[in-house]
């Protein structure tokens, strides 16, 4: 395992040991061409937890993490429950349509939502007007909007998340005995009552620890966020990485933005640490 070690420890290890040393400094802009910075301890964390925007971008962080989560949780399990309904043709072509927008990389995924709303000839907002219930909106900037802007990327990262919800639940929920459903339909319970009585329980470990990793994954997505509306407008989008990444190498206060990167670090730890326990008392049940 020695190779495998090395290999974490220097791309893992030492960058986040580097970056709390470099917490705890004034590293800026100055110190790219000089070289100089100064200790200046604690200071860093006591601006951050003083200033109000950490803790606007802290619950602005949480409550999409939170929305994201139920989002792709619950179609993710609705899918999976369909794929177990559906012929053998259909499940595959809905599995291989899944696996195409899960593998495809975010960068691009995201370039090609931005021409899906983009104003003047975007197809979303084209086919919006079409219905004619939310009036003309051709013209539409969704990333100029704090709302419309959240709602693309809620969309954009649903679609990226839930073929591997899905298809997880799914290899769970074939592996549930099919005599638990016949004897259940013989004793006239409803779809409803089977499926929160039969599949919900069978499918709890599984699903609770894709709801703690869809947790730590969406707490930490920067990427769709900053390709689609930077944060804007007026930083009403910007989490806890984009206001990190705009701290540190926009404003160029690299050891305050190093100090949020450990603060959020921290707190992915701490999710981290429950999705450990639970997979360990998962195998302690198996």
């Amino acid at each position: 395992m020695s190779p495998a070690m090395l290999v974490m420890a220097i791309l893992t290890a030492i960058p986040i040991i580097l970056l709390v040393l470099i917490s705890f400094t004034n590293t800026d802009q100055r110190t790219l061409f000089t070289g100089a910075y100064d200790s200046v301890g604690l200071a860093n964390y006591t601006d951050i937890f003083t200033d109000p925007e950490f803790w606007k971008s802290l619950v602005r962080t949480i409550v999409f993490t939170a929305a994201l989560v139920g989002g792709s949780v619950a179609i993710g399990m609705l899918l999976s429950n369909l794929m177990t309904r559906l012929g053998t043709v259909m499940r595959y072509v809905l599995t291989i349509a899944m696996i195409f927008a899960w593998a495809m990389p975010n960068v691009a995924s995201s370039q090609v939502w931005n021409w899906l709303f983009q104003p003047g000839y975007g197809v979303v907002n084209w086919l919006l007007t079409q219905l004619h219930v939310f009036g003309d909106m051709t013209q539409t900037s969704w990333a100029n909007n704090t709302w419309l802007g959240f709602t693309s990327i809620w969309l954009l990262v649903i679609w990226q998340a839930v073929p591997f919800i899905a298809l997880t639940l799914y290899a769970a929920q074939s592996q549930i005995d099919p005599a638990f459903y016949e004897a259940a339909r013989l004793d006239g319970a409803s779809e409803w009552r089977i499926y929160r009585s039969i599949t919900l329980p069978f499918l709890a470990p599984t699903l609770t620890l894709i709801t703690i990793l869809s947790i730590i994954w969406d707490f930490n997505i920067f990427n769709q966020i900053w390709l689609l509306t930077q944060g804007g407008p007026d930083d009403t989008t910007a989490t806890l990485g984009i206001w990190t990444y705009k701290t540190a190498f926009v404003s160029f206060e690299i050891g305050v933005g190093s100090a949020i990167a450990v603060v959020t670090t921290i707190l992915l730890m701490i999710f981290t640490g429950f999705y450990i326990r639970r997979l360990v008392r998962t195998g302690e049940d198996l």
